[in-house]
């Protein structure tokens, strides 16, 4: 009993010697990005090309991804186009994140002391360093879920990213100028309609981290399907074996809708070529 004691004793003073374990960081991100060359994108990307979303949604059940990776069916095309369907967007995601903000704008004499604070706003609530990424064969994928009613995309904006290279946007919050993002035949992917200016509505909170976009997980480098049907996310890691079997799948169902044409006597057209 007395060699216990001592045992014990000895166990609790050495413990007590031993410096205290670290404290985990104050803040941290558990989802660890990749960055991929521009040349891997446009060649993951070309895997893609001219399918439905349909086709790579049947793709993701053969991964064993069924339903998980497609997004809120309320997040719906602004605008489309029924004979060469160049509505459709694929492309590499470029991910944003967008929080509501805890200031507004003050009252104001003049527009010109409304446009100092505007412009002040923009440099340090929303910096636009995310546009350098908005390359070829990418899309602008932004988390806006809680931003009301403000359009952080617009006519001039969108029309600068698309002249990026850019192929299209998707947000689920809103955009707005849309007679006119619709007329320059910019690709969006939306919730809804919104009319407010970023000032005083919303602040930029991150660039290609992890964003939850239409009830999805959206990395940055992920594969984004967007058409009428609707938006879907190839996540990296399964990009070629989802490609590949939504091949497959897109092919058998060209063959089988071009006997049906050649047995009603309609002429062919792409959809089946």
């Amino acid at each position: 009993m007395r060699l216990f004691a001592l045992l014990l004793t000895t166990a609790v003073l050495a413990a007590a010697q031993r410096p205290a374990a670290a404290p985990p960081p104050f803040s941290k991100q558990y989802y660890e990005v990749k960055q991929y060359t521009q040349e891997q994108n446009e060649a993951v990307v070309k895997l893609f090309k001219e399918m439905r979303v349909t086709d790579v949604v049947d793709g993701l059940d053969v991964v064993g991804l069924q339903d998980m990776t497609i997004m809120d069916p309320a997040i719906r095309p602004l605008w489309t186009d029924a004979e060469k369907f160049t509505h459709r967007i694929y492309g590499v995601a470029v991910t944003l994140r967008l929080m509501p903000p805890r200031e507004r704008a003050p009252n104001f004499a003049t527009h010109d002391e409304f446009a100092r604070w505007e412009s002040r706003w923009y440099g340090s609530r929303n910096p636009n360093d995310f546009v350098h990424w908005l390359r070829p064969d990418t899309i602008l994928v932004m988390d806006a879920s809680e931003t009301r009613d403000v359009g952080f995309c617009g006519s001039n904006n969108a029309l600068g990213w698309y002249t990026r290279g850019m192929r299209g946007i998707i947000t689920d919050g809103g955009c707005r100028d849309t007679d006119e993002v619709i007329l320059q035949r910019i690709p969006v992917y939306l919730r809804g309609i919104t009319r407010g200016i970023d000032p005083g509505r919303v602040y930029t909170e991150s660039y290609n981290q992890p964003v939850n976009v239409g009830g999805v997980m959206v990395m940055p480098g992920d594969i984004i399907v967007a058409d009428n049907d609707g938006v879907v996310v190839v996540p990296r890691d399964k990009a070629e074996a989802v490609a590949a079997a939504a091949r497959k799948i897109q092919e058998g169902d060209k063959v089988g809708r071009r006997k049906l044409y050649e047995k009603l006597g309609r002429p062919p057209d792409f959809t089946v070529k």
